[in-house]
C-alpha cells in the first residue's frame, strides 16, 4: 500500500450509508405506545433513506396520528434518489413490483426493463409537469410542489434548475450501453492501483463471504448469489448521470448501511453465507413493511436541498419531535456549536415534549483526538486490548513477515478490543461542548433512549457464548468501534447567540 494508505479511491458521492440504520423515534420506550400527539421529525442531512424507513418501520400499530417528516440533504443526487424512491413506493400499487424497483435503483448499478418502464410511466409525467410549468411562466427560484396520494402527501422545495435536471434521473442516459456501464464501474471497484485494499477487506472476511464480496465487486447487482442476472441489463440513472463516472468511492458497500446483526439473522436458503443474499432478503422484508406500513399511516413528507444553516427559515421552532443530523456535527464539518446553534431551537420543549432529542453522531472524533502515544500505549504487548484480542485471535505461528495476513488482520482489529470513552472526553473539553449547551440551550442526555453511545462495541466477553461470531462481524463491517453517539434535549430558551461564544472555535 505504500504511502498511499487510508487514501480514498474514486468520486465521492455518498449515495448509500456507511453506519447502520436506526429507528430515531423509538416511540414505546419514550413517549410510549399510547403517545397520542402529531409527530415531526428531521433527518437534517439524511443521505440515504434507510434511518426514514426504520423509523415508520418501528412506529407502534397503535399510532394513527399525523407523522410529518423532513428530509433535506445538500447533495442534490441524493434528494433526487429519495424523491424517486419515496414516489415509487407512493405510486405503485403492487407492493412486490414496488419493492423490487425501489431495491434495484437503490443499490444495483444495472436495472431490469420493468424498473425503467415504472420511471417513465409513474415518475416522468410528474417531473415533467413541473418543469413545462417553470418553462411557460419563465419562474426563477425556489419553486414548492405538492403531490397527494391518498392519506400521505409529499411536498418537494427545489430550485428552477434542480427541476430541470431531476429528468434525467429518469432517463436512460443517452448512449451508455449495458458494456460500457460496467467498465466504467469496475474501473472504479476493481482498479489495479486497489488491489491492496481489496485484499486488506478479503483478509477479514471469512473464505465462502470473499466470494460474495468479489461477486458484488464484479457486477453491482443486490441479488442472491445464483439469481439469473440476464435480465439487468439497463444503467441504472439514478447513479449514471454522467456515461463516463460511477459516482461512489470504491470502498462504498451496501452492507455497511444495515445493522450486520439482523442481516446476518436473516435466511438465505441453502447459501447460508451468501451476505449480499441476506441483505437482499433483508431489504425485501423492511420494504415490504414500509409500504404496508404507509397504507395506513397519515404520513407528509417534505423534502429540501438545503445548507442545514438555511433550515431555521423553513421550519417553525419549538415543533420537532426528534432530529438526526447525522454526523455533520463532527469537527471537520458544521461542528458543534453551528449544530446547536441551529438545531436547538427547532426541538420542543422540555414541557411541549420531555423525551424530544437531538441526536448528534461523532465519526472521527475519536481518530483527530488520538495521539501517536495513545496508539502505542494501546499496541503493548502488556496492554488491556493486546491480550483482549489474542483471546479472540490466538497466534497460528510466527509471522512470516510485517506483510503476514494474520498480522495485518490482528492489527485492524484492534479497535473492536479498545475503550475510548477517555479519549472522546478529551475531545469533548477541547471543543467546549459543556459550555457550548450552556450557551445554546442544551442538555447531553447522560442516559440515551434512542442509540447507545457506542453501539458498535463489542457487547460479549471473549469466552462467552456467540462472542467469537459477534467478533467476526465486527471484523467483517466497515465499522471501527470509534463511533459515538450524544444525544441532546432543550435546556431552556435560545437566548444567547454569537456574540457570547466565538462560533468559530
Amino acid at each position: 500500500m505504500g504511502g498511499g494508505i487510508g487514501q480514498h479511491f474514486g468520486a465521492q458521492k455518498y449515495l448509500w450509508g456507511n453506519v447502520p440504520a436506526f429507528d430515531i423515534l423509538r416511540l414505546e420506550s419514550n413517549e410510549g405506545e399510547g403517545y397520542s400527539k402529531d409527530l415531526h421529525l428531521l433527518f437534517a442531512a439524511s443521505g440515504d433513506l434507510r434511518n426514514v424507513i426504520k423509523t415508520v418501520i418501528g412506529l407502534p400499530s397503535t399510532y394513527n396520528h399525523h407523522l410529518n417528516i423532513t428530509i433535506n440533504d445538500r447533495d442534490f443526487d441524493i434528494v433526487a434518489r429519495n424523491l424517486i424512491l419515496l414516489l415509487i413506493a407512493l405510486t405503485v400499487e403492487q407492493v412486490d413490483e414496488a419493492v423490487d424497483c425501489i431495491l434495484h435503483l437503490w443499490y444495483s448499478a444495472l436495472v431490469r426493463e420493468s424498473h425503467i418502464k415504472i420511471l417513465q410511466r409513474h415518475i416522468r409525467p410528474l417531473f415533467a409537469e413541473v418543469s413545462e410549468k417553470m418553462r411557460l411562466t419563465g419562474y426563477r427560484g425556489f419553486f414548492g410542489k405538492k403531490w397527494r396520494f391518498r392519506q400521505c402527501s409529499l411536498f418537494v422545495t427545489l430550485e428552477t434548475s434542480s427541476w430541470s435536471r431531476l429528468l434525467s434521473f429518469v432517463d436512460k442516459p443517452v448512449g451508455l450501453t449495458t458494456e460500457h456501464a460496467r467498465e466504467v464501474r469496475t474501473a472504479t471497484t476493481l482498479a489495479e492501483s486497489r488491489i491492496d485494499y481489496r485484499d486488506r477487506h478479503l483478509c477479514c472476511l471469512s473464505p465462502v463471504q470473499r466470494i460474495a464480496f468479489a461477486k458484488f465487486r464484479q457486477d453491482g447487482l443486490l441479488l442472491p448469489f445464483g439469481h439469473p442476472r440476464h435480465e439487468f441489463r439497463e444503467p441504472n440513472p439514478t447513479f449514471f448521470q454522467n456515461v463516463d463516472i460511477w459516482p461512489m468511492k470504491d470502498s462504498a458497500d451496501p452492507l455497511e448501511g444495515w445493522s450486520s446483526e439482523e442481516v446476518a439473522a436473516t435466511s438465505s436458503g441453502a447459501a447460508s453465507a451468501d451476505i449480499y443474499g441476506k441483505l437482499f432478503y433483508y431489504l425485501q422484508g423492511l420494504l415490504r413493511s414500509f409500504l404496508n406500513r404507509l397504507q395506513s399511516l397519515e404520513v407528509s413528507f417534505e423534502l429540501f436541498q438545503l445548507d442545514v444553516a438555511q433550515l431555521p427559515d423553513h421550519i417553525e421552532q419549538d415543533t420537532l419531535s426528534r432530529i438526526d443530523v447525522s454526523n455533520i456535527s463532527d469537527a471537520g464539518w458544521l461542528g458543534i456549536p453551528h449544530t446547536l446553534d441551529y438545531m436547538v431551537p427547532l426541538l420542543q420543549t422540555p414541557l411541549q415534549n420531555p423525551h424530544a432529542t437531538l441526536i448528534t453522531l461523532f465519526m472521527n472524533a475519536v481518530e483527530e483526538t488520538l495521539t501517536d502515544q495513545d496508539k502505542m500505549r494501546d499496541m503493548t504487548p502488556n496492554s488491556t486490548s493486546t491480550k483482549r484480542l489474542l483471546k479472540y485471535l490466538p497466534p497460528k505461528g510466527r509471522p512470516t513477515s510485517r506483510f503476514d495476513p494474520e498480522l495485518i488482520r490482528f492489527n485492524l482489529a484492534r479497535d473492536y478490543v479498545t475503550t475510548y470513552d477517555h479519549i472522546f472526553d478529551r475531545y469533548l473539553k477541547t471543543y467546549m461542548f459543556t459550555e457550548a449547551a450552556d450557551v445554546f440551550g442544551a442538555k447531553m442526555k447522560e442516559k440515551h433512549t434512542i442509540i447507545e453511545k457506542w453501539p458498535y462495541r463489542l457487547k460479549l466477553r471473549p469466552g462467552q457464548p456467540g462472542a467469537q461470531d459477534e467478533f467476526d462481524r465486527r471484523l467483517s463491517t466497515g465499522l471501527s468501534g470509534k463511533e459515538r453517539y450524544l444525544e441532546w434535549k432543550r435546556a431552556h430558551s435560545h437566548a444567547l447567540r454569537d456574540e457570547v461564544f466565538d462560533l468559530g472555535s
